[in-house]
């Protein structure tokens, strides 16, 4: 049993001497296999073309907390997404960052900022400021228990509509109220077949007058086009994107230079390359004893 690692070689310069003090065999790069039916783990973010070439791999270990880049696995061989508290904190730190750079408009000041003009305006309370949250799993949970902390009313959305204690969640049926409610609202969703393109005109078109859009789900979720039309039209005032698409946006693209929108790439987290350690050896752990593996994607819903 050995995991071959294709990935960053500062991360292999952790995860070598914990995989040693493990007991488990760990490979660093594809040149150095000499026996391919000796791997049972790949860790990657794109994993090889041909998965062919390892006859008893077992498990796929994405290095990040999603997988929907990942293209579909083989029969018999399972995905794993890395699970790390340091990324659900990360995301969570980003997020909200992002509310409350919104909430006290700081795309106007920003704008403000570039153009040499001193003008203030009404400073709202986060208290009674209602928070829409689409994706109520660790990291949708862990952020909106922090928001509620600083005052806001926080809503979650989920398609199964899982109970959250404290928080109001509201299932599939229940989306259009949920977006009527949400004066700024956060995307954390997965990609899926249902959420690709989700935000459009007809989406926006539910939300309260000047709402405010924080993505930090996937780029493919939110049509460009129609955000640009529901800031012009003044349905959405505001918006801070984490994750385009496609990613990076190209030069001349319209949101570069809009002063509603902030945008940052794609850093709302970066997996800590211990904590990623640690996890992929569960999963080799989980595998080895027959138990349950952590972060396993169903695949079957993962598009």
């Amino acid at each position: 049993m050995a995991l071959l690692f294709l990935s960053l070689p500062e991360r292999a310069a952790v995860w070598k001497p914990l995989f040693e003090a493990a007991g488990v065999e760990m490979i660093v790069g594809e040149a150095t296999v000499t026996d391919p039916a000796a791997i049972t783990h790949l860790v990657c973010w794109v994993p090889p073309k041909d998965l062919r070439r390892y006859p008893n791999l077992q498990v796929v270990i994405s290095t990040g907390a999603g997988v929907d880049y990942m293209p579909p696995m083989p029969e018999g061989v399972q995905l794993a997404r890395t699970l790390a508290p340091g990324i659900e904190e990360m995301v969570r730190d980003w997020v909200v960052m992002a509310t409350l750079m919104l909430h006290r408009e700081m795309p106007v000041y920003l704008g403000q900022q570039r153009e040499g003009r001193w003008q203030t305006r009404p400073v709202p309370l986060a208290r009674g400021t209602r928070v829409g949250l689409m994706g109520m799993g660790r990291i949708g949970r862990l952020a909106a228990e922090t928001l509620r902390g600083l005052g806001f009313d926080v809503a979650g959305w989920s398609r199964s509509g899982r109970a959250v204690s404290g928080i109001e969640v509201f299932g599939a049926d229940g989306m259009d109220p949920f977006l009527a409610r949400s004066e700024i609202l956060i995307c954390l969703l997965p990609l899926t077949a249902e959420t690709r393109g989700l935000m459009d005109a007809s989406f926006f078109a539910k939300l309260p007058e000047g709402a405010k859009l924080v993505n930090a789900g996937r780029g493919a979720q939110l049509d460009m086009a129609a955000l640009k039309r529901a800031l012009d039209a003044g349905r959405l005032a505001s918006a801070m994107l984490d994750v385009t698409e496609p990613e990076p946006l190209p030069e001349g693209h319209w949101a570069w230079d809009d002063p509603r929108i902030v945008i940052t790439p794609h850093v709302g987290a970066s997996t800590d390359a211990r904590e990623g350690a640690l996890h992929a050896l569960d999963v080799v752990r989980a595998t080895r004893e027959g138990t349950e593996i952590p972060g396993l994607v169903d695949q079957l819903r993962k598009y």
